[in-house]
């Protein structure tokens, strides 16, 4: 019996120092894991720029409109990685058949024992005012030119109005604050504290699905400015 447990006893032993071994080297893809977190920082992250852009939307259920919007640069938070922070309005017609499709649907629950009842919305339109968070990875393709790719998620207060859905369940339904995910595709052009900016971005989000075409100017704050690849922004 006390063999046994003296057996035991070393087994364990050995088991615990085996273990402590492999907690203190690692595994590669973990070691590969903290060394990508580590490269995260929000030492050098500041306000640092300030865009204001204007541009061309469609999507889904509308018809095209303009939107404008005012972007903050919040600094580099990882060696070519950027953060965001924007918000942006735009204010659309329903598209004709879209409105088609839901006089339809009403028409279809609606008691009309002659059929010769009609269903006229009228014009109706669709606002959205967005708050955004952005990660966009900038690539600089020279002194005048930096590439950027980005992907963020947004938050959306929607209002829909028109003379024939003011104050009714239509106009409830409309209105709504819901979640969404974008992504831009872009480049910012100059290399003074002026530049000029052109991108493209997507939004998925419930209900209403936009592209957009924009063009902004930047105005980057006097001394800021970032060493490739040293994971944050940094003083001249």
């Amino acid at each position: 019996m006390r063999g046994s447990t003296e057996t035991v006893r070393r087994s364990g032993g050995l088991a615990i120092g085996v273990a402590a071994t492999l907690l203190l080297a690692g595994p590669p893809d973990r070691l590969s894991a903290q060394g990508l977190l580590a490269q995260f920082s929000y030492e050098h992250m500041q306000p640092s720029a300030v865009q204001l852009e204007l541009g061309a939307l469609g999507g889904a259920n509308i018809k095209g409109a303009m939107t404008g919007g005012a972007r903050l640069d919040y600094g580099f938070i990882a060696p070519n990685v950027r953060v965001l922070v924007g918000v942006s309005y735009f204010r659309a017609e329903i598209s004709s058949d879209a409105r088609r499709r839901f006089e339809q649907r009403l028409r279809s629950v609606v008691i009309d024992p002659s059929r010769d009842d009609t269903v006229r919305l009228g014009r109706v339109t669709w606002s959205d005012l967005t708050g955004d968070l952005d990660l966009q990875y900038v690539v600089p393709q020279g002194r005048a030119v930096t590439a950027y790719l980005g992907i963020g998620v947004g938050i959306h207060v929607r209002n829909g109005s028109g003379p024939a859905i003011n104050g009714t369940f239509v106009d409830d339904a409309l209105d709504e604050i819901t979640a969404g995910l974008n992504g831009t595709v872009g480049a910012e052009i100059g290399a003074k504290r002026w530049r000029v900016t052109l991108d493209t971005r997507g939004v998925l989000s419930s209900g209403l699905s936009t592209v957009s075409l924009r063009t902004g100017v930047l105005y980057r704050w006097a001394g800021f400015g970032r060493r490739e690849g040293d994971g944050g922004g940094r003083r001249r």
